[in-house]
């Protein structure tokens, strides 16, 4: 295996969790670099249900250690209670989560700061957890870091300052109260802290397989993607090496994960979305509602021109295409292989949302299928409508598909040798 990223290539929710999970059996490590508790991973196994924000999904696979690099944003409540759920399904943490402690922190503040925001002019449509403004603040340089939760007079000083900074009262007893919190969190939290950048350069020259987790996707990047309606991280490849603060050389290989169909949550740019009956179909099938807010999600035929974008910058040598299984029934299917704008062609994908949203989509039209794809394990099996469909993926983007998925559970993956 050696080391490998899987990535989210479109606007998030592509089902990556599934094959992290999948690819999992051959990995010693799994680390998020990026992102924080907007991330929603939803894995099905033997008919149980698990859900993760924080923690990498590694963690169902029993010897496999997660790390949590610097690049993430760690709201200690939430991760605790996720470790808590998560150990009362059976999963052990001892000597498997690290985290690192130049991880930022999101605090109560940064829930009012993004809510305050959501309700205004500058409304994008995020989960409300205050991860933006908690980037923000780190960026800023008057963010408060994992580590200084083990220095209580610096960070008193540095809470007052902070919500002086956003003009936003902090009296004396929930200054107190909030220490009190932060406290209990670091005492509960410290066991996992590390300098995971250490632990993992370790780890890679011991030989260790490591696997690499994006959270969200390539069109949510900071710099990349659809901007204003955007994440606060980078998403793509290149955040790996800021996130986890390993060198560029330790992925050897990288997977883009694709839905069959496309989807987005919150505001923003969606030129092949679903405004009519085939797309609340698409919703109901697919359980399009998101893992962190339930909100539906907005459903639209399959995007190869944002994917081809979001390949090329990404990298990616390989295709993982999930939700196959969501389309059958559907008497026909369309892919954009092209947008056009005032009579004009354009070569990719616009940078200007403003754009994006008045381009007319070219598709390829091709015929459905009617047959349940659950219990197929091979890529021969599969109908010849869901075959030619594959191939028009792979002839679109020029790059090979190496995993299917045709169901939640793991078992439901095919593997196809290319």
């Amino acid at each position: 295996m050696s080391s490998i990223a899987v990535l989210g290539c479109m606007w998030g929710d592509e089902a990556k969790a599934k094959i992290v999970d999948f690819l999992g059996d051959q990995a010693d490590v799994v680390i998020r670099f990026q992102g924080g508790s907007n991330a929603g991973h939803t894995i099905y196994l033997n008919e149980s249900k698990y859900v993760f924000h924080s923690v990498p999904s590694g963690i169902l696979y029993p010897q496999t250690m997660c790390v949590i690099g610097s690049g993430v944003v760690v709201d200690p409540a939430s991760i605790l209670e996720e470790i808590s759920l998560l150990q009362a399904q059976g999963i052990s943490f001892e000597n498997r989560l690290f985290i690192d402690e130049r991880a930022g922190v999101v605090l109560p503040l940064h829930r009012i700061l993004d809510n305050r925001n959501e309700a205004g002019a500058t409304k994008i449509g995020t989960t409300k957890r205050g991860i933006g403004p908690a980037y923000t603040d780190i960026t800023a340089r008057i963010g408060i870091r994992l580590i200084d939760l083990a220095y209580p007079e610096w960070l008193s000083q540095r809470l007052v300052n902070l919500y002086a900074r956003h003009q936003v009262e902090l009296a004396e007893q929930e200054l107190a109260n909030q220490l009190k919190d932060l406290e209990g969190f670091w005492q509960q939290l410290k066991p996992y802290v590390c300098q995971t950048d250490l632990l993992l350069y370790k780890l890679y020259h011991e030989g260790k397989n490591l696997l690499f987790e994006g959270a969200q996707g390539t069109l949510l990047d900071i710099c990349y993607g659809t901007y204003p309606f955007v994440t606060s991280s980078h998403t793509m490849a290149g955040g790996i090496s800021t996130g986890a603060g390993v060198p560029l050389r330790f992925t050897d290989k990288i997977i883009g994960v694709y839905k069959a169909y496309c989807t987005r949550v919150g505001d923003g740019p969606f030129p092949t979305e679903l405004l009519c009956e085939t797309g609340n179909r698409i919703r109901q099938q697919g359980n399009e509602y998101g893992s962190t807010t339930g909100r539906p999600r907005r459903v639209g035929w399959f995007d190869a021109v944002a994917a081809k974008y979001s390949a090329r910058i990404n990298g990616i040598d390989r295709m993982a295409l999930t939700l196959l299984d969501v389309l059958s029934g559907i008497e026909k299917l369309k892919i954009c292989t092209g947008y056009w704008h005032q009579g004009v062609r354009l070569e990719g994908f616009p940078t200007h949302h403003l754009l994006l949203e008045e381009v007319q989509v070219e598709y390829l039209e091709l015929d459905g299928w009617d047959n349940d794809l659950g219990g197929i394990k091979t890529l021969s099996k599969l109908p010849k409508a869901a075959k030619e469909y594959l191939d028009a993926i792979q002839d679109c983007l020029e790059v090979p598909i190496e995993l299917v998925s045709v169901g939640k559970e793991r078992s439901q993956t095919i593997v196809i040798k290319n």
